[in-house]
């Protein structure tokens, strides 16, 4: 039967070439966010600045955060614990660079900073002189800096003697060019290199270092060597070859667990739909070959014989489509990469990574696909009786069994329980990752019944397309009645493309609304002051306080912290934000129900009501917080503010928040005018006060702006892989189409023979596209409805999502054209010739 089963792929080439498409572009889209996962879960970022140190030291970036309660223990229990990732910089103490020194096998330590600048209008790092071998970097002119002096990289144009302006750490003086340096190869980020007391004070953490590099001697065992330093780093990360890139880039590291996440949710929902379509159009092929099937049956041939044939013609298939799908699937993959880095989602330093493992896993859920949609196919026409596949050959009529009653069932029941959750658990923005999963559940539970609605459906609407389609309506309305199984099948990926594709979007436009009306309404500042180097002075807030129209100003830091007391099972990280006292009540728009932002100083913190109430903490009690780069505080609770649900941050003073934040100040100053100042008076004020310092000084729209872009970027990380999935959708629909379409030319022929027109045969085809874009767009705005409304409900207090309306009426449009496109082109093509021809020739 093997034999027969590649013999009769010569023959039923519109069926190879459709359940081909189908396979190909599910295993590629699979492979591609396969080689995402892979690069995520790498994290590789080839070193720069230390590629000559052969291992680097550099902070733990995580900690043990406690998983059950200790006032839960029984006598004998442990504690149990999980890694959580700290959002800031850990730094070391220089004292480990003179540790590591007695360490045996190392020839030398060298400690090293690195700080944001600013020089000559350009953004740059700085360094201490002392680590410019960590590249290495040599002098090519001049001498080495002392104090005031700077060495600057050979492609920066200037030249020992030149003076130039730095800005960095809040503030700006000038320096001395006192040499030129180059590198064996440039690095991304111009580098200049101070003395090491410059240095030090510029960074704002002298004392410290962001990585240590070490260098062993001549011979040495680096892997044995590695292992000692580790002992007595006590805690720290030792890393050596690629790895080392993470200790320069964090970013690499930090966007690498985000990029997991993304392939993650992106390849699932792939696997989903590629099995979803490839059921689908092998069950649509199976059923176009029923009279065949049906004959081989009356002749003899036995049930399994019968599956044996239907799976190895499926097979034979899939092994091809994933076969080329796995040597086009790293192109795909590095293509999203590269859109990913230039939309700032990955940093570039990031390198893409993709073996053969994804290229398997592609490979492996397409084939399984394959397997599964052939085995009940050929089981199903295996079960029939030879008698009853003669009889039901010509159309299919049969759809209802106990296996897709069971699936729908429980897929609804799931969606369901998803929606429930989704209402009466779920708060704000956070409802969206019960609410998406939602969408694929009810496509599947409505896809298991598509047959059954959409004759419902037809018969609704057989009377409006009687009178307004006439005769030609009518015939598309009896041919959908009588095939529905038929046209089910291209129903049903129109119903998926429309269901994820609105569900997916408006999901995504509502929550990047939220965010931006929360933000909006949260911040009443009229101006805002932005570093252009490293951060704001601490005491450029009392100068702008002292600008004549000045209401208040405070600085704004933002970061995460950790609840350690009293313990909170759901804490992963809460998001923090660090104010001035002085200009907190003026510049944002904080509802406090109790006690006072004007106490928000030293340790204290300010509390959301409903984080209050779930600590079970008032004003005067304490917490127990481990800030953002791992600092353990105790900070009592000042105050207790009403915030918008989903959105609320606890409030810490500014000057607790940014010292342990990677910048180690505040990033923005936010200004609010007097009631008698006009704003735009006074932002002209603002330039004029900071004229020659290194800020920036932007309107309410800037900062508002600003803080869009920012919910942009993630907005359209969405919009892409979505966009992918949805492509790979609209492929199947047009797949599905063509090929029910070009297996009616017998059928067309017939009826111009009976005496319609081929004007007539097309107008009829064209009504029976229009229904069934009709019924698949219906049934997708259905679908989306169930993971939509909840989401809106508890976010947004409305069944209406926040977005354009003609992003749906672009959705529906484009699902419209295509239905139409791929039944009247095939259709055309299949009504060419003589319709005797046609009536006498096979379905191919």
């Amino acid at each position: 039967m093997l034999r027969l089963a590649f013999r009769t792929l010569r023959l039923r080439k519109g069926g190879f070439i459709g359940t081909f498409i189908a396979v190909f572009f599910g295993a590629l889209i699979v492979a591609s966010c396969g080689g995402l996962m892979e690069t995520g879960i790498r994290g590789n970022a080839e070193p720069q600045r230390l590629a000559a140190a052969p291992i680097v030291v550099t902070g733990g970036q995580t900690f043990e955060l406690p998983k059950n309660d200790p006032a839960s223990l029984e006598p004998g229990d442990k504690r149990k614990f999980e890694d959580a990732r700290l959002p800031e910089r850990v730094r070391l103490d220089d004292g480990l660079v003179s540790r590591l020194r007695s360490v045996s096998g190392v020839s030398d330590v060298v400690g090293e900073v690195s700080f944001p600048l600013a020089a000559g209008g350009k953004s740059a790092l700085g360094h201490a002189w002392d680590s410019a071998v960590l590249t290495p970097y040599a002098l090519l002119e001049g001498v080495a800096p002392a104090a005031g002096e700077v060495v600057v990289e050979s492609t920066s144009g200037f030249e020992p003697g030149d003076r130039i302006d730095i800005a960095a750490h809040g503030a700006s003086e000038g320096f001395r060019v006192s040499g030129v340096a180059g590198a064996p190869r440039p690095g991304t980020r111009a580098a200049l290199f101070f003395s090491a007391a410059d240095a030090a004070r510029l960074s704002g953490y002298p004392g410290k270092a962001d990585v240590i590099g070490v260098f062993t001697d001549p011979g040495a065992d680096l892997e044995a060597v590695q292992g000692k330093v580790a002992e007595v780093a006590n805690g720290a990360n030792v890393l050596t070859g690629i790895d080392r890139g993470v200790a320069e880039f964090p970013e690499a590291d930090a966007s690498g667990t985000n990029l997991i996440v993304i392939a993650a949710v992106s390849g699932g929902l792939s696997v989903m739909v590629a099995m979803f379509v490839v059921a689908g159009t092998l069950s649509l092929s199976t059923q176009q070959r029923s009279r065949e099937l049906a004959l081989m049956r009356a002749i003899g041939t036995t049930p399994r014989q019968l599956r044996r044939m239907v799976l190895g013609e499926a097979l034979a298939v899939g092994l091809l489509a994933t076969a080329l799908a796995a040597v086009l699937g790293p192109y795909l993959g590095e293509w999203l990469f590269g859109r990913l880095a230039e939309n700032g989602v990955v940093p570039r330093v990031l390198r893409f990574y993709q073996g053969w493992l994804p290229a398997v896993v592609g490979a492996g859920a397409a084939m399984l696909a394959v397997f599964v949609a052939a085995f009940f196919a050929g089981r199903r026409a295996g079960k029939i009786r030879p008698t009853e596949a003669l009889a039901e050959a010509a159309v299919a009529r049969r759809w209802l069994t106990p296996a897709r009653v069971l699936f729908a069932v429980l897929c609804f029941g799931g969606g369901t329980a998803l929606a429930i959750v989704t209402v009466a658990v779920m708060t704000g923005p956070v409802a969206a990752s019960t609410a998406g999963p939602a969408v694929i559940l009810w496509a599947l539970g409505v896809a298991m019944i598509t047959p059954g609605v959409a004759k419902v459906m037809t018969a609704v609407l057989q009377w409006p397309m009687r009178l307004f389609g006439g005769m030609a309506g009518h015939l598309a309305v009896l041919n959908i009645r009588a095939g529905i199984v038929r046209a089910a099948g291209a129903v049903t990926p129109i119903m998926l493309a429309v269901g994820i594709a609105t569900a997916n979007i408006y999901l995504q436009t509502t929550q990047q609304e939220l965010a931006n009306q929360a933000f909006t309404e949260d911040v009443r500042a009229d101006a805002v002051i932005a570093s252009a180097a490293g951060g704001l002075s601490p005491d450029l807030v009392q100068r702008i306080q002292a600008v004549p129209g000045v209401a208040g100003a405070s600085e704004y830091v933002t970061s995460s912290v950790f609840l350690e007391d009293p313990y909170d099972s759901s804490d992963d990280g809460r998001p923090a934000i660090g104010l001035t006292a002085t200009g907190a009540a003026a510049t944002t728009d904080t509802k406090v129900i109790q006690g006072d932002l004007k106490a928000l100083t030293g340790t204290t913190v300010a509390l959301p009501e409903v984080f209050a109430k779930d600590f079970g903490r008032n004003v005067g009690d304490k917490l127990s917080l481990r800030l953002g780069d791992g600092t353990p505080v105790d900070v009592e609770v000042v105050a207790v503010t009403s915030q918008r649900p989903g959105f609320e941050s606890l409030l810490l003073p500014a000057g607790l928040l940014a010292p342990h934040t990677t910048a180690g100040l505040a990033p923005q100053l936010l200004v609010r005018a007097a009631p008698d100042v006009d704003p735009a008076v006074l932002t002209e004020r603002l330039r004029q006060a900071t004229a020659g310092q290194p800020v920036s000084v932007g309107d309410r729209d800037a900062l508002v702006a600003a803080h869009a872009k920012d919910q942009a970027v993630g907005a359209w990380v969405n919009y892409l892989m979505v966009g992918m999935i949805v492509a790979y959708t609209v492929i199947s629909v047009a797949n599905t189409l063509v090929m029910a379409t070009m297996r009616r030319r017998r059928e067309f022929g017939l009826q111009r023979l009976t005496g319609s027109t081929r004007a007539q045969v097309l107008r009829m085809a064209g009504y029976e596209g229009g229904l069934v874009a009709l019924l698949g767009i219906v049934l997708g705005t259905v679908v989306s409805a169930g993971a939509i409304v909840p989401f809106c409900l508890v976010a947004a207090d409305s069944v209406l999502p926040m977005g354009s309306p003609f992003i749906y009426l672009t959705i529906i449009g484009i699902a419209a054209v295509l239905a139409l496109v791929a039944t009247l082109v095939p259709a055309w093509l299949a009504t060419r010739g003589q319709a005797v021809d046609a009536a006498t020739s096979g379905s191919d």
